[in-house]
């Protein structure tokens, strides 16, 4: 699954793999639920800060 995502992410593209809106793929990214870092204007998200968002949100749903 995370083999087809590139190195990093646009907010949008965030927004699009989680399947949320794009402000609160801002939101996550803002208050640091994801790591994110921030280029120029622009954040980036390291696909490995994905994997590990997906993790800690499967432990704490089981």
């Amino acid at each position: 699954m995370f083999d087809s995502l590139p190195a990093t992410l646009t907010v949008k593209e965030l927004s699009k793999f989680l399947r949320i809106g794009i402000n609160a793929a801002y939101e996550l990214v803002k208050d640091g639920t994801i790591f994110s870092v921030r280029v120029g204007r622009q954040y980036r998200i390291p696909r490995s800060a994905v994997e590990k968002y997906l993790d800690i949100q499967t432990i704490t749903c089981t």
